[in-house]
């Protein structure tokens, strides 16, 4: 049997900003009706942390729950952990409409760390989104697209960044990233 390994295996890229592959990741895509207790419940218990608000991402340590979108959210564990965690959700729903998937082994995570003024820069370079800190502040989710691929992000602090794509584009993504983070490339807009 293989070792299992991310898109980009460990690339980092040093440059205005630290552009790293975040390592494997446990994600489960949830869909179910927001405005039912237990779902709310069972995907709180699971994840062991707020249910988030339209547009916000919570997190404690490795576990996070991002909204996505008005039925669907993105839950966030130890990689170990996404069966025993998928599982226990798919129990605790039972038979309530919903719909749970693994989607840790399609998905690139990276990490983006540095001033976080220049963290914005860097992803305005490839997005529409409106980066300012008061469209997009800490702790709030943005889906939106780099290039011409689509993606997700937040801040989880000032200085650090998360962003999510497919693995099938991890490469891409890497290198317009690497581009638009590299030495010389400084706008100064932020």
């Amino acid at each position: 049997m293989s070792d299992v390994v991310t898109a980009l295996d460990g690339a980092t890229f040093n440059g205005t900003i630290a552009v790293e592959d975040a390592g494997l990741t446990g994600m489960i895509t949830l869909r179910g009706d927001f405005a039912s207790t237990s779902f709310q419940n069972a995907v709180t218990g699971v994840s062991g942390v707020n249910f988030p608000g339209k547009g916000e991402v919570n997190s404690v340590g490795d576990r996070g729950l991002a909204w996505m979108s008005p039925d669907e959210l993105l839950m966030i564990v130890p990689y170990d952990q996404t069966n025993a965690a998928l599982a226990e959700i798919t129990e605790n729903l039972g038979e309530e409409h919903h719909l749970a998937v693994n989607v840790s082994d399609a998905r690139a995570v990276f990490r983006l760390r540095g001033n976080g003024n220049v963290i914005r820069e860097v992803l305005a370079k490839l997005t529409p989104a409106d980066l300012r800190v008061a469209a997009l502040p800490t702790g709030r989710v943005r889906r939106t697209r780099l290039s011409q691929v689509p993606a997700a992000f937040w801040f989880s602090a000032e200085d650090e960044a998360t962003l999510i794509c497919f693995r099938s584009v991890a490469e891409y993504v890497f290198g317009l990233l690497r581009q638009s983070a590299a030495e010389g490339s400084e706008i100064g807009y932020f």
